[in-house]
């Protein structure tokens, strides 16, 4: 993988890593794979995996982009795909995708193309091979639009799904079945989930915010 001198004076994102004595693009991959995966109190500020300590696949691999920028490599690229988010990618979400008649549901993910590789730093254990055939799309975005440029990609795509594959969902439904599927993740993998409708779920006030996006 490429790799190059962070330098001084170059941005904030350069400074934020430099603080911490890390001193290249590597190293910098690996400290930020090596944060806990977390959700963002504001994913707005670039240096929010700095001061969570820990991020998600769109806060950290942005964090990236932006070092890449400020050390004059354009050529690292930020890239957002939707792929099928299945039982065999994660079983943790079987259940719910069961008890909705689902056999995945389409999800966002982003991640780094150098050249003609393509690098996920979301955790140590995170490898683009895990996800690629079961890319739907994929596109090019910058670094400042994770937020809400991401999550209109994401739902535009959801529609053309749920019209195509004729889908018994709602762009609503098949959003809060997303949010579950989101949740899931976060449980320990000994943990069932029961009792979940769709219906019910999605009149529950039980998940936070910050499974929203």
């Amino acid at each position: 993988m490429k790799n190059f001198t962070i330098s001084q004076n170059n941005g904030i994102i350069s400074d934020e890593f430099l603080n911490r004595n890390i001193r290249d693009f590597h190293a910098a991959c690996k400290y930020i794979s090596n944060l806990p995966y977390k959700r963002n109190l504001d994913k707005n500020n670039i240096q929010c995996v700095f001061n969570d300590l820990g991020g998600t696949c769109s806060t950290k691999h942005a964090v990236l982009r932006k070092l890449a920028l400020e050390n004059k490599h354009p050529e690292i690229r930020l890239i957002l795909g939707i792929f099928k988010m299945d039982s065999e990618y994660t079983f943790k979400i079987k259940n719910t995708l069961q008890k909705c008649n689902l056999n995945y549901i389409p999800e966002a993910h982003n991640y780094l193309k150098i050249e003609d590789e393509y690098f996920d730093f979301t955790k140590p254990d995170s490898h683009y091979n895990q996800l690629k055939d079961k890319l739907l799309i994929e596109k090019e975005i910058e670094y400042n639009e994770i937020n809400s440029q991401k999550v209109s990609f994401h739902k535009d795509y959801l529609k053309k799904w749920i019209a195509e594959e004729k889908i018994s969902y709602s762009l609503d439904e098949i959003w809060k079945i997303r949010e579950q599927c989101i949740k899931n993740l976060q449980q320990n993998d000994t943990i069932e989930i029961a009792n979940f409708s769709p219906v019910c779920f999605a009149n529950s006030h039980e998940l936070r915010d910050d499974y929203k996006v």
